[in-house]
């Protein structure tokens, strides 16, 4: 006989004992069966769908393993880099703390990256997902800010150039530019107060942030339910019981996919941790490893690889403030996407070849841009950066014009799901 499962609203037998006790005074129960086995997903996921649990898996590493390096950690322009060699060198096991937590800031972007290009092929910023794309965005901006300022307090070399590019480009904006840019290092430098700001913000305040705007990125993922590769509404076709047709309970059916997931994520990194940390030099630069040096600037000033497109997007224009403008446009046109997507269709498996190649373009521009970001600002690989930031905005530009041009494929009734 199959089994049957109980609607989210349904009763369910009162514990006896502690656990009665503990549902009484925390809805534990009524959590589970709302989240997990109560919550119904689209039953033709597939492999996109592992890098939402992924990031989650991430978050909670780089949290656990902040929390072991601030113990150690002492901010100050005369401090920081030996407190990192002492974290090495001198506190046991420290090395992997360290390592787990460079490596675990790139494998962060990786999996973000891959959550929102997911959300490009089967059109997840869709309605009703605007608010749900906007929070998740939200999240790649704390992101953002929170690996930055992790990035300057290891107080290397490449830290401390790197961050006198980034905070000057603030003062590019009219009238206050300047003023800011005193206002956000604390000091006419970069030195000892801005380390200070950077490690509050870096370990109290930015987290604080992302936390709450990952648990309202879930929220409002439950509210409007996943989206899956067929870009169908599984909520239109409900069983008289109140079910989704197409949809499974979330536990234990996902859950148990995402274990396998997580452990092939962690048999990579590992793979990375104790082999490669450094990874070329792209998660760990050699720079780095030489203390800041003011009088001493690297032959190539270059940020970590995750900002490297929209870097190459800066170095692209010779006017600064022109530079620093389009960079800050290229991050922000992301939040426009559900409405510059004109398709009467949402996922890319029904979009005509017009929107599909589209998609494929901004994919390599945005590959190349990464890489260029990596390269010298000089030659050819000035002319090649400014190529391909021309079809970067011209996807977003041309996306209302492109995205209802051609005829879609038919979109099923229900999803496509083939046992296996």
């Amino acid at each position: 006989m199959a089994a049957v499962h109980r609607p989210q609203g349904s009763s369910t037998p009162e514990r006896k004992g502690f656990l009665g006790w503990l549902n009484k005074r925390l809805p534990v129960d009524e959590f589970i069966r709302s989240q997990l086995t109560g919550y119904y997903a689209p039953k033709n996921f597939n492999i996109w769908y592992f890098f939402g649990s992924l990031a989650l898996v991430v978050l909670v590493l780089q949290l656990v393993t902040g929390i072991f390096l601030t113990m150690f950690y002492k901010p100050g322009e005369a401090t920081s880099f030996d407190s990192v060699e002492f974290i090495m060198r001198e506190v046991n096991f420290g090395w992997l703390i360290r390592y787990l937590h460079s490596t675990g800031a790139s494998a962060f972007f990786i999996v973000v990256y891959l959550h929102m290009f997911r959300a490009f092929l089967y059109g997840s910023y869709r309605a009703p997902r605007e608010l749900l794309w906007i929070l998740g965005m939200l999240v790649y901006l704390a992101l953002m800010a929170e690996a930055f300022m992790g990035y300057v307090l290891p107080w290397g070399n490449m830290s401390f150039w790197g961050a006198q590019v980034i905070v000057n480009l603030f003062s590019t904006i009219p009238a206050i530019g300047p003023p800011l840019v005193e206002w956000i290092r604390g000091d006419y430098g970069i030195a000892d107060a801005t380390l200070n700001r950077f490690f509050s913000l870096h370990v109290v305040a930015v987290p604080l942030a992302l936390l709450l705007l990952v648990m309202l990125h879930l929220v409002a993922l439950r509210q409007t339910g996943s989206n899956n590769p067929d870009g169908i509404e599984i909520k239109k076709n409900i069983t008289p019981d109140g079910f989704p047709l197409d949809g499974i309970p979330f536990h234990p059916y996902y859950t148990v996919k995402d274990v396998v997931g997580v452990g092939v994520f962690f048999v990579l990194f590992t793979i990375v941790v104790f082999f490669v940390p450094t990874f070329g030099g792209l998660f760990l630069e050699g720079p780095n490893f030489e203390p800041a040096n003011p009088m001493s600037t690297p032959e190539h000033i270059a940020p970590v690889w995750y900002f490297t497109p929209y870097y190459a997007i800066l170095r692209a224009v010779p006017d600064q403030r022109m530079g620093a403008l389009l960079m800050g446009l290229a991050v922000f046109v992301f939040f426009l996407m559900p409405w510059l997507d004109r398709s009467p269709v949402k996922s890319i498996r029904y979009k005509p070849f017009i929107s599909k190649l589209a998609l494929a373009i901004f994919a390599v521009s945005f590959v190349s841009l990464g890489y260029l970001g990596l390269q010298p600002a000089e030659g050819s690989y000035v002319m090649l950066a400014r190529i391909f930031t021309v079809l970067y905005f011209a996807f977003f530009v041309l996306m209302p014009i492109y995205s209802r041009m051609g005829q879609p494929k038919p979109v099923p009734e229900r999803v496509t799901y083939h046992a296996h």
